[in-house]
């Protein structure tokens, strides 16, 4: 009976401990919610951090990215290209081409020919021809199969930097540029030509540009050497590849 009632009297202490701590924690809430809302309510013009705490107050600079930041890299301004500049450009041209073909053909004939009346020529005289041996009969039949299959797969990549320059302006703005980069290195020569037209905001502030961005652009490969002699066709190869004679 002691036990029971020391155990009640336990457990009455905890609920009353339990509801005490509960009060306090909304008393506190409550207060919080006060202050903020007075503190919104009657809050005029608010002031925050504008500059540096290191310093002399007059002599404290203003909180920027460029003077804060440790890795702050500033912004390259793009200059203003002019006739005869000169602009590197980056070529990356890459091209898939796949094609795939089939053919299948049949063709027949057949043909009968009989020649049933004739003329002879007898001296001066035209006269029926009896055609004693029978009437001149040609017959012929043709039988045409043409079965074909085709499949092509191509990939090229282009990939170098070669510098141009600014030829011409046009009324809009508009850049037209040439360029040419010759390498003879002893029995191998690579020339590269490359023309187009570009706007001046396509030019990056490294003064470069993309060769996806270059307009009208017309690139010329030209090698020779043992490098290209060792896969380029023949005169004969690239006459059957053209006619097909067979």
């Amino acid at each position: 009976m002691n036990n029971n009632i020391k155990n009640y009297f336990e457990i009455d202490s905890g609920r009353k401990s339990f509801n005490l701590q509960f009060e306090i924690c909304n008393l506190k809430f409550s207060i919080i919610i006060a202050a903020i809302g007075l503190t919104l309510a009657f809050a005029g013009e608010s002031f925050g951090q504008n500059s540096s705490l290191l310093g002399p107050e007059n002599q404290r600079q203003g909180l920027t990215l460029e003077r804060s930041s440790w890795t702050y890299q500033k912004v390259l301004e793009a200059r203003p290209i002019g006739l005869n500049d000169q602009v590197t450009v980056l070529v990356n041209n890459k091209s898939v081409f796949i094609n795939d073909g089939q053919m299948d053909r049949k063709k027949n004939g057949y043909g009968s020919l009989k020649l049933s009346d004739w003329i002879l020529l007898k001296g001066f005289s035209v006269i029926p021809d009896p055609q004693s041996a029978g009437d001149p009969k040609i017959r012929g039949e043709v039988d045409n199969k043409l079965r074909s299959q085709a499949n092509l797969e191509t990939r090229e990549q282009l990939e170098f930097k070669i510098s141009c320059k600014v030829v011409d302006i046009r009324p809009n703005g508009i850049l037209v540029i040439e360029g040419t980069n010759f390498v003879e290195n002893n029995d191998e020569v690579s020339n590269y030509s490359l023309s187009g037209e570009i706007r001046a905001e396509d030019i990056k502030p490294d003064n470069t540009v993309l060769s996806s961005s270059i307009a009208s652009l017309r690139i010329k490969k030209y090698e020779e050497g043992h490098v290209r002699d060792g896969y380029r066709r023949g005169w004969m190869l690239k006459w059957l590849d053209k006619y097909q004679p067979f």
